[in-house]
């Protein structure tokens, strides 16, 4: 392997392989085109992530025939989600729905791995390692390309006709093709979490509190994701002290319940970031996942919308690559992504701002409710034979 990459322009040029960046490799390659797709970090290596995937996410994997991974790595079927607030718990049972009876909240070491093999296994190049700093342009300013160095401080430049960022809350590419933020939030949460072993769960848990919000995410390996989330200020720094403190304002059954468990050796803490959604195209290229569109960390929605997203923004480019106009495609993209997305976002922002009180909570997650469901009649509705068939252009 070199240390510079010299291979022919590629149809697309893919800036970070999570999820999102993955995702969209997997439906361009099984759709034809030529896809190279680079990650400053490791194969397989963890991520931020409240793992929570809803039912678009899970449909989407299960049309794409990549649920089946999912399952067989372990993951555990979630067939219950529990909301906690005020005085109430109301349980809802996850009903069989668009073809999958549960819902699954894989480890990103798990599931990030299996979109990226199966993008390779279609025929897309990835190349872990690689740290952009750039954009390249062409005579006319249209992006034709990406610069940076490899993980031995070597330069690396490669030629697309799109460039795609899909890197996350700081985009290199968004900052370099200076992306206008078309929407901002105004609620924002930090949260600590971590992971317990033989906490006994009944699926996906919820809690809502004025003061402190918590969750439990069951996933790999025995394990629950379990979070605590309130105001930056009141998380500041983090640590166990903070998380207890904020576990039992919120649910003191909950606390009970992780003392009779295996305690994680440390607990991360995010800081918190206002929403914001980012005009996600330009002349050469396109904004997806967290580098387009990045919402509260407290709807537990931004897996789920990073790979609907990937698959919306994969139409996009195939019609483009087609001999449909460009504009034409990706501005669909943009006002679909905006239109399923502004629902969300909205509701989630209310939420995050945690000025609501026990009364109007109900009110928000009815809300919420809602737009999930349209988003997956959407999702469910979308044309995905070429990237199940592997037509060509």
């Amino acid at each position: 392997m070199t240390s510079e990459l010299t291979s022919p322009i590629h149809d697309v040029v893919i800036v970070g392989g999570r999820a999102a960046g993955a995702a969209t490799a997997l439906l361009l390659a099984r759709a034809g085109l030529d896809v190279l797709v680079v990650d400053r970090s490791r194969y397989g290596s963890d991520t931020l992530s409240t793992h929570a995937l809803m039912r678009a996410g899970v449909v989407q994997l299960d049309r794409w025939g990549l649920l089946s991974a999912v399952i067989a790595s372990g993951t555990p079927p979630v067939r219950t989600t529990t909301f906690t607030y005020a005085d109430a718990e109301v349980s809802v049972a996850v009903k069989p729905s668009h073809g999958v009876d549960a819902l699954y909240a894989p480890r990103r070491t798990v599931l990030d791995p299996i979109i990226v093999n199966a993008a390779e296994a279609a025929g897309a190049s990835f190349r872990f390692g690689v740290t952009v700093t750039d954009v390249t342009r062409d005579g006319t300013g249209r992006v034709d390309g990406i610069v940076g160095r490899d993980d031995r401080g070597m330069p690396v430049q490669q030629r697309a006709r799109w460039v795609i960022g899909a890197d996350g809350v700081r985009s290199v590419v968004a900052a370099a093709v200076e992306a206008p933020v078309e929407q901002v939030g105004t609620g924002v949460t930090a949260c600590v979490y971590g992971y317990w072993t033989g906490l006994h769960d009944a699926g996906y848990e919820w809690i809502f509190r004025p003061d402190a919000c918590a969750g439990v995410i069951p996933t790999n390996d025995g394990q629950a994701c379990v979070f605590a989330s309130s105001t930056p200020a009141r998380i500041g720094r983090g640590g166990a002290d903070v998380f207890g403190e904020l576990v039992r304002t919120a649910s003191p059954s909950l606390a009970a319940r992780l003392d009779d468990a295996v305690s994680p050796t440390g607990l991360r803490t995010f800081a918190g970031l206002p929403g914001y959604l980012r005009r996600p195209y330009g002349p050469g290229w396109a904004l997806v996942g967290d580098a387009g569109y990045w919402k509260d960390p407290i709807g537990a929605h931004g897996l789920t919308d990073a790979l609907r997203d990937a698959e919306l923004l994969a139409g996009a480019v195939r019609a483009a690559a087609d001999g449909a106009p460009e504009a034409d495609a990706f501005a669909d993209y943009h006002a679909t992504r905006d239109r399923l997305s502004m629902p969300l976002f909205s509701v989630v922002d209310a939420v995050a701002g945690l000025r609501w009180t026990d009364e109007q909570i109900p009110g928000l997650l009815r809300q919420l409710s809602m737009a999930m469901s349209d988003e997956v009649d959407a999702v469910a509705q979308l044309d995905d034979r070429p990237a199940l068939t592997g037509g060509t252009r």
